[in-house]
């Protein structure tokens, strides 16, 4: 089993947190995880991406040069990383922050969640991350909602434990309602 992908957005999105919480559900199933961040130098509202790699054998190189799966969270990163998708990945994009209308590529298998949105009306816009790795599981089909659900303790600091409903109802949001685009 291989999975990797690459998260993307602005800096305070939640971003990097998005992909420590991916790897540790993968090390909660007994599967390898590598976490590679990358952020500007403004930190948040500048440029924030990840790369998460999950495998069943050892892991080679944390880079992903062609990722098979994905998501995105702003026009700028679309338009950075939508050339560098393998053909044929799942990208899921947060329709709330990046129009359907910039996709130009028709090999890439492409998923919309208006997450941004859907956050605001949980009560907190933080969770808009995890609205979108629950919408990325269900595209890629990495792990099932309950799987996910079950390793929020693990991927959550015991200091947040008091939100991990909220955390459990986001991932069902973006599990439940991402569409194909």
């Amino acid at each position: 089993m291989y999975f990797d992908c690459i998260m993307a957005g602005f800096g305070g999105q939640g971003i990097l947190s998005a992909g420590m919480m991916l790897s540790h559900m993968a090390v909660s199933q007994n599967l390898n995880a590598t976490w590679f961040p990358s952020y500007g130098a403004e930190q948040r509202g500048g440029t924030a991406n990840c790369m998460v790699v999950v495998s069943d054998d050892e892991i080679g190189s944390p880079v992903i040069t062609k990722p098979h799966n994905g998501f995105i969270m702003n026009y700028p990163s679309l338009v950075k990383f939508q050339p560098r998708f393998r053909s044929g990945a799942n990208v899921v994009i947060d329709s709330s922050l990046v129009s359907a209308e910039y996709i130009n590529r028709d090999d890439l298998n492409f998923y919309g969640i208006n997450a941004t949105e859907q956050a605001e009306k949980l009560g907190n816009v933080k969770v808009a991350n995890v609205i979108m790795i629950g919408a990325l599981l269900k595209a890629s089909q990495l792990f099932d909602l309950k799987v996910a659900e079950e390793a929020l303790k693990y991927a959550i600091s015991e200091k947040y434990h008091n939100l991990l409903d909220l955390n459990k109802k986001a991932l069902e949001v973006g599990f439940n309602q991402v569409v194909k685009l």
